[in-house]
């Protein structure tokens, strides 16, 4: 049968929004807000090339590539990753954070032009009242500020986004002088920021909204929006969803959602939850290696149900659920039909397949599609054992401990014939 036929989507009955008429922009942030976690360990130069290069792989557009004023250290490594875009002729473009001083635009001009990269300066400003008042800022401050940066970064020749931190709590009047400020003196990107998690979706569709209104007074043309998200309240994926639906060009995300406090929307699961929606169109089997190297390089063990990477995302144990995987992957011309039957997610869009495990919820089924899975006869004095030893457990067998059971049943011939391909499994 057809998926169709099988499957009721209500994702798509009423009221859903329309696939987007522009195309998606990505911007990875994992090499700069990502690593700025103060749990993480910061990736090695040569993880950051590995990462970058991923990136390229997954499709992303462009990539924050570190904080050059932040020090040597990050100069350092900003260049060698510039460098990697240049020698090896990426796709992906390049940018740096700057706050909205000269002292940290100049090492980013400098970087550009030792590599040939023209790497897009992304200058950040408070924009919030609470921000203003705990720093002590004037509006008249601020604006001296943004034009200041804006015009010593254009005049050497780079493009600019601004950036307005806290947008998600900022006061309209705010951010309407500093974004129209921004963009008269030249910046041809804006960015809209929930720095701290605050908003909903609604309140993104609200704000992109307005924002979209304060470009269009300027009068100015071809002015990118961007959104970034953090995931203090656990809604980075659907603001950043919302975001796109409001009609943002571009939009933000790291690796396993790593970055300062709770961190930013996950680019990995966006990618997936996008494709899905068939808004975007990509070799998703690349992110599983995306997210591997990320975690070991950054020191951050994915969690065992973290979204469709985790290592229970296709893995199941408990007999009912075991049971109807099982009987979907023996459905002759339909191998889709194990990935559907139990996941909102096909494991293989994502290069996984599904898992059928043993433990204390198990049926024998998970005994005998586990046997069978590593050539073994299914004898039912065999069956039995494993069967009783799962129920007197308190966690899933290990695949060495059904070994260990195999090997000490009496049945010789299992034993001899199946030696070898329990070792390699």
């Amino acid at each position: 049968m057809k998926k169709e036929e099988l499957i009721y989507d209500w994702n798509v009955q009423g009221i859903f929004p329309e696939k987007p008429k522009k195309i998606i922009e990505f911007d990875d942030e994992t090499l700069r807000d990502g690593i700025q976690s103060p749990t993480i360990k910061e990736p090695s130069i040569a993880d950051k090339v590995k990462i970058l290069n991923l990136m390229e792989e997954i499709g992303i557009n462009s990539a924050d590539l570190g904080l050059p004023g932040a020090g040597i250290n990050v100069v350092n490594d900003v260049t060698v990753l510039a460098k990697e875009i240049v020698d090896n002729k990426l796709n992906i473009t390049g940018s740096c954070a700057a706050r909205t001083i000269k002292d940290d635009i100049v090492p980013i001009i400098d970087i550009s032009q030792k590599t040939g990269l023209p790497l897009c300066v992304d200058m950040f400003i408070g924009s919030s009242t609470i921000r203003r008042y705990a720093e002590d800022w004037s509006i008249e401050r601020m604006l001296a500020n943004t034009k200041g940066a804006v015009d010593f970064a254009i005049k050497e020749g780079l493009p600019v986004m601004y950036v307005t931190e806290d947008t998600t709590r900022a006061h309209p009047e705010t951010l309407s002088i500093l974004y129209k400020t921004a963009i008269e003196h030249g910046a041809k990107r804006i960015c809209v920021c929930d720095t701290v998690g605050h908003a909903t979706p609604y309140g993104i569709c609200n704000l992109i909204k307005f924002v979209q209104e304060i470009v269009k007074e300027t009068g100015v043309e071809n002015i990118k929006i961007d959104f970034h998200g953090h995931r203090d309240r656990g809604l980075s994926l659907a603001n950043t969803i919302a975001a796109i639906i409001a009609g943002v060009d571009r939009v933000h995300g790291c690796g396993l959602g790593i970055g300062e406090r709770c961190g930013n929307t996950p680019m990995d699961q966006l990618l997936v939850n996008l494709q899905l929606m068939g808004w975007i169109e990509k070799d998703l089997t690349k992110i599983t290696p995306y997210c591997k190297v990320v975690s070991e390089a950054c020191d951050i063990p994915m969690p065992y149900n973290y979204p469709i990477f985790g290592e229970d995302a296709f893995r199941t144990a408990t007999g009912v659920h075991a049971t109807a995987v099982i009987k979907a992957m023996k459905k002759e011309g339909e191998a889709w039909l194990a990935d559907a039957v139990y996941s909102g997610v096909p494991a293989s869009m994502i290069g996984k397949k599904q898992l059928i495990e043993v433990g204390p919820m198990s049926g024998k089924s998970n005994i005998i599609f586990w046997l069978e899975q590593r050539n073994i006869k299914a004898e039912e004095e065999l069956i039995k054992a494993i069967f009783d030893h799962a129920k007197k457990s308190k966690k899933i067998l290990k695949n060495e401990k059904i070994t260990e059971i195999v090997n000490n049943h009496n049945t010789n011939d299992i034993k001899s014939e199946c030696l070898k391909n329990l070792s390699e499994n």
